[in-house]
């Protein structure tokens, strides 16, 4: 098992690194830990739901 730095997860999920470091402090992220200045994570960890799109859904539905 590898480990990815926050820049990497950045590159892999086409987001930007602060995003990355924003979903880490709200504890999005599991399995992160930092090593020295930088986060790191397993190299198989997913993207989390990004929740905007999961409200927008839940809000259509209810106007339906």
């Amino acid at each position: 098992m590898g480990l990815m730095t926050a820049k990497e997860a950045a590159e892999k999920w086409n987001i930007a690194p602060r995003r990355v470091n924003e979903l880490i402090r709200e504890g999005r992220i599991k399995g992160v830990y930092k090593i020295g200045t930088a986060w790191v994570m397993p190299d198989d960890t997913q993207k989390p739901l990004d929740l905007r799109k999961e409200r927008y859904k839940n809000k259509t539905k209810k106007n339906e």
